[in-house]
Order: structure tokens, then sequence, then C-alpha cells
């Protein structure tokens, strides 16, 4: 008995010390990086990377991600996704918030907007997928069905999902066609849908095995290789020399083309 209690206090200090060193990352972009606080989103304009609807014909399809408000943001990010039929006059913005539920309203947030890509309370967006023209439209099509099936409209759980994440994750699941690459820091989006553990990864590039999106392991070809401990997740990518640490992100020497193949001016 002495054997196993001392073998078991030893596997409890590692996983201390495990979560104690995943939080760090997260604890130096709280210190360091002020526009985790920073929530002057009124007076912020759009950061340029959608077409204006009245300067560009073709379907637009875009999928951003930004820090979460106050604190939360040292941890992970919310994410969207915005499209622009072609010829349309605005954007049509679809994402969960869970504060909908306060006034006993769906999650699911849908508005029309011509500057999809304005900061997130304070926070500038990073564009994670761009496609154009032909493709988009054929994205766009399928779109409202992705949504209508998504099944956790009335429920939204921070941690470790459903929430934001988990939503835009389930459109990629959904629409293959999107290759969506979502973020480390995008926690929920290993929350797999009805109680799956293994699932596609939101590429659709490759699978990954989750335990109710609070530990698990990805590999796909767009994503790379991911551990998830507790919602926090550290990854390599070899295809763009990327890691990816706990609050910290992806790092890579070399800048990552978001915009999908099939985009075009």
């Amino acid at each position: 008995m002495r054997h196993v209690a001392t073998r078991l206090g030893r596997l409890l200090r590692l996983l201390v010390l495990t979560v104690a060193a995943l939080a760090l990352g997260p604890l130096v972009k709280l210190t360091f990086d002020s526009s985790v606080l920073a929530q002057d989103w009124r007076t912020a304009p759009s950061v340029g990377h959608a077409p204006k609807p009245g300067e560009f014909e073709p379907a637009v399809v875009q999928v951003y991600a930004a820090a979460t408000v106050r604190w939360r943001g040292a941890f992970g990010d919310h994410c969207w996704i915005a499209v622009k039929p072609a010829g349309a006059t605005h954007y049509q913005r679809y994402e969960v918030m869970g504060f909908n539920l306060r006034r006993n309203r769906s999650t699911i947030n849908e508005t029309d907007t011509t500057e999809p890509d304005r900061p997130w309370f304070g926070a500038k967006p990073v564009l994670l997928q761009d496609v154009r023209g032909a493709e988009a439209e054929k994205i766009i099509a399928v779109l409202p069905a992705a949504v209508e099936s998504y099944p956790h409209e009335w429920e939204y759980r921070m941690w470790p999902g459903p929430n934001s994440n988990t939503f835009i994750a389930h459109l990629a699941r959904e629409i293959p066609s999107l290759r969506l690459s979502m973020p480390g820091r995008a926690i929920g989006k290993d929350y797999l849908l009805n109680g799956n553990i293994v699932g596609a990864a939101p590429s659709g590039t490759g699978f990954q095995v989750s335990l109710l999106g609070a530990a698990g392991v990805l590999l796909a070809w767009d994503e790379g290789l991911e551990v998830n401990v507790l919602g926090l997740v550290v990854g390599i990518d070899p295809t763009d020399l990327a890691i990816t640490l706990p609050g910290l992100g992806r790092l890579s020497p070399l800048p990552r083309n978001y915009q999908s193949e099939n985009s075009n001016d």
C-alpha cells in the first residue's frame, strides 16, 4: 500500500507541475500584453481584412479569431465567421454568445454588418480563413443548414464547451471545403458533439480524440500535432516550423498564409 501511495503521490505532483508549466504562457500574456485588458472597442476601426461590400462584387467567406474579454483573453480566443454573397451590400456574421441566454435568446447570433473584422471588445482579430468567388458561393449555400444543425443553441459553458469555438469548429466539420485550421487558444474547439470521443479535426485533414474538450490529442495535416490538457493546448506543426503554447498561441519564424488556395481577387 505504501508503494502504491508513493507512486500516486508522484503522479499527482507531476500533474500539478505540468498544469503549472502550461499556465505560464497565459500568465506572461496577462502580465505583458496590455491588449488583454483593453476594452475600448467602440472607437476601434475595422482592421482592413474584409473587402468593402460596395467595392468588391464576388462572394466572400472569412473566419476570424480575437482574444476574449478581460482576463480570459490571456487564455483563449473567440471565433466567428462572416459571409457575403456575390453582389451583397453587407456581410452576415455568425457567432455564439453565451450572454444571449440571460435574455432568453438562442446563443447563436446572426448580425448584418459592413465591417465583420472590427475588434472584439478591443482585441484585434486575426484572419483564419479567406475564401472568395465560386468556392465561397458553395460554402455560403450550405452554411445555413450547418448552422441549423448545431445542437447546443440553448447551452453554453465557457470551459470546456460547448461555446463560441465549439460552434465554429462544428461549422468547419460540417463544411470540409472551408478547410479551417483553428488556433490552439480557441478553447472549446475540441469539444466533440453528441458525446463523441473520436472525430474529425476542424480542418478535415486529420482526426482527434477528445474527452469533453478537457483532454485529448489531435493529429492533422493542417493543424499538426496538438495535445490538450484541461483546455490548454501544446502543439507542433512541422509543415511551417510552428509551435503552439498555452496563452501565447502559435509561434513560428514563418508567416502563416491563412488564405485559401481557392481565394481570388
